[in-house]
Parts: structure tokens; C-alpha cells; sequence
């Protein structure tokens, strides 16, 4: 990884230099990165802020945290190096984080600045109320997703994604969608492990696809009467996040996330 950041400058200053660094980021930091299989582990990684800890949501959520990251852990450790616990804040209506004050209305996100998953629990109602996204696994797969953006962090993805310029980020094919789109890879690569243990029931993985289809960016703008935009895109479309979903649940493999250096996503 050190040889990768020691052409930062250079590739900064390149055309299409932050798409090249974000290639190599991906697959040298995940490429030597191997399957696991193992138990559910515990942790006191969760934070409430108005929530019951005994609530039955908060408790599925803590229990799909700690084995989300108990499988990067794993990934991390076959290759050397180490994984750095996240931290979940499960939280009503608002709450203070260092990337500003978190509103339930922008629904679950990750703040890089301090490491944390913010989740207001009724998102998960309006999950299948508003979007029709049933099941546990759907739940799962938020999680799962959120997770994938600490990984992005703790590999410089994230870092190199904002470093980029305006231009660079936004659009159809912009760094910024296909940031969401291998987070959504990475949540793949964690139902892969979950079912390589025997965890998953039937209907669990349609559950995730079904997730990741009803939030994408072009859904959302027909169910807000508003004509499909690409260009105004910030996750990818419903059935850009479910393909690669797909396709991190498929290979098992981190390497397989490489949407910086796919040319169709």
C-alpha cells in the first residue's frame, strides 16, 4: 500500500488520475483479501440515544453489527493488517455527530470523522412501508452497506473520493456513485461469509436485492414525480445496486469491488 501512496501526487495530476488511484487502491489493498468462516461475536459497539437497548430492533441491529464487522476483521487480519472497529449510534429524530447535527430524515449514513453508523430505527419502518423492502435481511443489508463505507475509510477510498474535484465526483459515473455502489459490493461480500456459515434462510438474499433495487436513485426520483435524472445521481440506479450486491455476494471476494475501474457499472 505504501507504493500506492507515494504516487498520490502523480496520479492527482493525471488525467483520470483519482479513477487510476481508486483502482489500485481497491484491488492491491483487497485483493489478497480471503473468505472466513467463524461464529457471531459480541461487542460494545452500539451507542443509544432515545432508544431502548432491549428493543427488539436495536438489539437485530447490534447482532448484525457485530457480525458484519467481525467478517472484515477476519479479511483484514488474512492479509496482515488491521481492522478498525466502527462504532454504531442508534438514535430518534436528531443527533449531534462531528459531520454536523444527523437528521432522521437523511437516513442511515456513515460520518468518517468519528467513525460512527447514525440509524434512526423507524427508517427500517419506512424501508418497507414507503419502499416495500421486507425482511430481516433487508435491515441486514443497511448495515451491511454503512459498514462497507468505514472499510472505504479505513482503506483511503474515501479520502481520495473527496480529495477529487467536483467534477470528478458527480454525475452518473462519478466517484461519488461508484463509492455507494462498492459499498453496496462490500455489503455482498459480508452475506457471502454469512451464508457460507449457514446463516442465510430462504429469501433472505431477495430481501437485500429487493433493499438495494427499491433505494436507488432512479426509483426514488419517479416515486418523488420527478423525470429520471442520471446526472443528478448519488447512489446509482436500482438495478446498478442490486447487480453489484450481487456480485460481491457471487465472488465472496473484496477484489470483485472494483467499481472505480469498471467501465460499465
Amino acid at each position: 500500500m505504501g507504493g500506492i501512496v507515494a504516487l498520490l501526487p502523480f496520479l492527482l495530476r493525471s488525467r483520470g488520475g483519482v479513477i487510476v488511484l481508486l483502482a489500485l487502491l481497491a484491488f492491491v489493498a483487497l485483493s489478497s483479501l480471503g473468505k472466513w468462516s467463524g461464529l457471531f461475536g459480541a461487542s460494545d459497539e452500539v451507542q443509544t440515544s432515545s432508544v431502548r437497548s432491549d428493543d427488539k430492533k436495536a438489539q437485530f441491529v447490534a447482532f448484525v453489527l457485530d457480525d458484519v464487522q467481525d467478517t472484515w476483521k477476519k479479511e483484514f487480519a488474512a492479509r496482515g493488517a488491521t481492522y478498525r472497529n466502527a462504532k454504531l449510534v442508534m438514535f430518534t429524530d436528531a443527533t449531534p455527530t462531528a459531520c454536523g447535527q444527523g437528521q432522521a430524515a437523511t437516513g442511515p449514513f456513515y460520518c468518517p470523522a468519528d467513525e460512527r453508523v447514525y440509524i434512526d430505527l423507524s427508517f427500517y419502518d419506512e424501508l418497507e412501508r414507503r419502499f416495500g423492502a421486507k425482511g430481516d435481511f433487508a435491515q441486514a443489508y443497511v448495515i451491511g452497506h454503512e459498514i462497507g463505507h468505514h472499510v472505504q475509510n479505513l482503506l483511503g477510498v474515501s479520502e481520495a473520493v473527496h480529495a477529487a474535484k467536483r467534477s470528478e465526483q458527480k454525475g452518473a459515473t462519478g466517484l461519488d456513485v461508484r463509492l455507494e455502489l462498492q459499498a453496496d459490493c462490500f455489503a455482498g461480500v459480508w452475506a457471502h461469509a454469512t451464508e457460507q456459515r449457514g446463516l442465510l434462510e430462504a429469501g433472505d438474499i431477495d430481501e437485500a436485492l429487493g433493499a438495494a433495487s427499491a433505494i436507488g436513485d432512479d426509483r426514488m426520483q419517479r416515486m418523488a414525480g420527478r423525470a429520471v435524472n442520471p446526472e443528478s445521481w448519488t447512489h446509482g440506479s436500482a438495478a446498478q445496486r442490486s447487480r453489484w450486491f450481487k456480485k460481491g455476494f457471487e465472488s465472496g471476494d473484496p477484489a470483485s469491488c472494483d467499481t472505480f475501474g469498471a467501465a460499465v457499472l
